[in-house]
């Protein structure tokens, strides 16, 4: 079916005469979007299969579109054009022509307003309404008939930008992959309820940079805050009607500009007074970033931006159905990494993020679909080749979420060196373990070796691991440990949404509950579980609120909750303020044992040149697993020996580290335990005990001890060396640092309000 347009000349002269082309120039074909050069701006918008483009410009209040200008110049698949008298401020959008042909994959239609896809700033949000769309609601041909609406009234502007920015004494913190700690959390979600922002920053970048906020995440001692997406998004028509809201933000409709919902002002550099904030704090800003697909969603969804600009060229297509999107995201279309014009937006969004906000790394949701070519995924496609050859982007943090619903969509750790990956197998082995699941023990014991079967390969390190209890998709730590079934009635779908597999247990009350003991027993669970997470080689990642025992009321699937069951609740019970403060510790603690961060997986072998094993799996006798004890599926409580004398590095030497033991016991019930002997120390001396939580200090206990292991419960015990035997001199200093960052830890008052 093809439609030839023909200009509606009478709308034109309504909206103001077209100008004289003397008043355009031909301008640049790069850069791409609206470039302000200090005389005027450059527009510059990529179409293989357009016959013309419009640029649209508005009135200040954005209201009224005043003129129609046609960009004169087409180089290499690039319209542009540039105006010598625009300025930053103003107000813009295009209107696209070419054939509408859905049979074949071409959706062009110029009564639509369209998002420049480079904009670095969006005014107001899409107001749904039939007129969104390129095609007739309710047409007898559905999006092969054509629609002569006007969407310029419900769409948001596009707005031309200042990039000047005096970011003073700024410096990025350049935290090293070893010491990484991840705090995911959402911009509103984190400030809608915090006491001390005020009502007009809250939920705002602005928000975000209030002093007791930027204090309590520096004092927690996280170094890296994961933002959910904060690019330009839709908020589906489905869940407007439900009177919801895309709260998590993974429906973007631009990759340039922040979301207008978190701005508190119409400055866009908002977000960089953020990002040098937390930079002057030692933080680093990792944004999580949707690459995969956009809010235009299948052949039935609305014309915003993409789809009416180069629908074939953006967008995956079925080969022999081109009217069809693939959709192996399961949002209804799929972008076209492929296309080398599509792969230059998303890196030059890429490095736009990186260069000019300064963010310091990338969260990619659902990568694979960005290393999948035709062909399936690779590890040589040219987005991830695109992404370690740039020397900007091959130098800030890349974080892969390592599946998608497509074919072939399970990838974990399958991504090549430079990555690192978001990984499920350790989430859903430490859920199960610790819920009492018979037989885990083998599976836990890789896991807190930084799932070396997954990972230790092309000289890949232990970081690459990024090591995970909960996310933002799924239950809260509170919540994992309080409820058996899933909640999400108030998300409309009848409880049918969101995950099923949850590995969580209620420990006998499903909810909220009075009985002291189970409270008690769902307290020291999720101690356990924050020991592990950080205890373990690989890169933690903590969800924002979980530290003070959040919940979601047991929804695990929160998407569209943008209300009090989506944001951080500030005011903690005593007991929940207690389970922050022994986070900080173990932070604290886990930033003082460089044997816990270094860059070898753990093996459990007997290295003859050195004499020692850099792992050791203990029976609750003392005695080391033999081959018969890993398959005993009603073994539940263990020991994980680490020899501060192994191999440190790959150099031949031996480590200088404090050699530590962690016993762990999923058992419902207590455990004799009898601590081993270790080389070079005089004995044992007990750290903590999650079933003594405030008892943070170092308790002597002797080697061969039995000590009475409370069910469900993680204890750390540390070698004190022994000042006599010849060589201890740098053990005998590791020791003593730790104590005194556990001194210092326990004096840090956290503002937790």
């Amino acid at each position: 079916m093809t439609i030839h347009i023909t200009p509606n000349t009478k709308a034109s002269h309504q909206r103001g005469a077209v100008r004289p082309a003397w008043r355009v120039r031909e301008g640049r074909p790069y850069p791409l979007g609206a470039t302000w050069d200090g005389l005027g701006v450059n527009f510059a918008i990529f179409s293989a299969h357009a016959t013309k483009v419009e640029l649209c410009i508005f009135s200040p209040d954005g209201k009224t579109e005043i003129e129609r200008i046609e960009l004169p110049e087409y180089t290499d698949e690039i319209y542009h054009g540039y105006l010598p008298e625009a300025r930053p401020g103003l107000i813009y959008g295009y209107r696209v022509h070419g054939p509408y042909e859905p049979d074949v994959g071409h959706r062009f239609n110029p009564n639509k307003l369209l998002i420049d896809p480079y904009a670095k700033q969006l005014r107001g949000e899409v107001k749904w309404d039939h007129a969104l769309f390129g095609y007739t609601i309710g047409h007898k041909d559905e999006d092969l008939s054509y629609d002569e609406r006007d969407s310029a009234p419900f769409m948001p502007r596009c707005v031309v930008v200042d990039p000047a920015f005096t970011w003073g004494e700024e410096r990025k913190p350049n935290v090293p992959w070893d010491r990484t700690i991840f705090y995911e959390t959402h911009v509103k979600g984190f400030t809608q309820r915090h006491p001390s922002v005020t009502d007009f920053d809250r939920g705002k970048f602005a928000g975000l940079m209030n002093r007791d906020v930027v204090n309590y995440i520096r004092s927690l001692g996280v170094t890296s805050v994961e933002f959910l997406p904060i690019h330009a998004l839709v908020d589906d028509s489905y869940l407007v009607d439900q009177g919801l809201r895309n709260y998590w933000g993974y429906n973007t409709i631009g990759f340039f500009a922040p979301d207008p919902r978190y701005l508190a002002s119409p400055i866009v550099n908002e977000f960089k007074e953020l990002v040098a904030t937390y930079h002057n704090a030692g933080l680093e800003v990792i944004l999580d970033v949707v690459y995969n697909h956009t809010a235009e969603g299948n052949e039935k969804g609305p014309t915003l931006s993409f789809k009416g600009i180069d629908n074939a060229a953006y967008y995956r297509l079925l080969p022999n159905q081109p009217r069809y999107y693939i959709n192996d995201t399961g949002t209804g279309n799929t972008v076209n990494t492929s296309h080398p014009r599509v792969m230059q937006m998303v890196t030059d969004s890429l490095r736009y993020w990186a260069g000019e906000m300064r963010v310091d790394g990338f969260r990619f949701d659902l990568a694979t679909i960005l290393a999948r070519e035709p062909s399936g995924f690779s590890q040589e496609s040219s987005f991830l080749h695109a992404c370690m050859q740039d020397p900007l982007l091959s130098q800030v943090k890349l974080i892969a979420e390592p599946w998608d619903c497509g074919p072939g969509g399970y990838q974990v750790g399958r991504f090549p060196p430079g990555w690192a990956e978001w990984n499920d197998t350790y989430r859903d082995i430490v859920r199960a373990y610790w819920r009492g699941d018979e037989g885990f023990i083998p599976k836990l014991a890789g896991k807190l070796s930084a799932s070396a079967d997954l990972f230790d390969s092309r000289g890949r390190k232990p970081w690459a691991s990024v090591n995970f209890i909960t996310a933002h998709d799924g239950f809260t730590l509170k919540d994992l440990v309080t409820y058996n079934e899933k909640h999400n009635e108030a998300n409309g779908e009848n409880n049918q949404d969101g995950h099923d597999h949850n590995l969580s247990y209620n420990y006998g009350v499903e909810g909220e509950t009075d009985d002291e003991e189970i409270k008690d027993i769902r307290l020291r669970q999720m101690r356990n579980f924050f020991a592990t997470l950080l205890f373990s080689r690989g890169t933690p990642m903590i969800l924002a609120g979980d530290e003070f025992a959040r919940s979601q009321g047991g929804n695990n699937n929160a998407y569209a909750q943008d209300n009090k069951i989506g944001w951080i609740d500030w005011n903690a019970p005593e007991e929940s303020r207690q389970l922050a403060r022994f986070v900080q510790q173990l932070i604290r603690l886990r930033q003082s044992l460089p044997i816990l961060r270094r860059g070898t997986f753990l093996h459990g072998t007997y290295d003859d040149e050195l004499g020692v094993k850099d792992v050791a799996w203990i029976r609750p006798d003392g005695e080391e697993f033999e081959d018969d004890d890993w398959e005993d599926p009603a073994a539940k409580c263990f020991g994980v020996l680490l020899d501060g004398r192994a191999q440190s590095t790959g150099i031949r030497r031996l480590g200088t580290d404090a050699t530590m033991l962690l016993v762990m016991n999923s058992h419902d019930d207590v455990v004799n335990f009898k601590l081993p002997e270790a080389a070079g120390g005089l004995r044992w001396q007990r750290v903590f005990d999650t079933n003594t939580p405030d008892e943070f200090e170092f308790e002597p206990l002797d080697f061969g001890h039995d000590y009475m292991v409370t069910g469900r419960s993680f204890l750390m015990f540390l070698v004190e060396p022994d000042r006599n035997e010849e060589g201890q001199e740098e053990a005998i200093r590791s020791f003593a640092y730790i104590r005194e960052a556990l001194a210092k830890a326990a004096g840090d008052p956290l503002p937790l309000r």
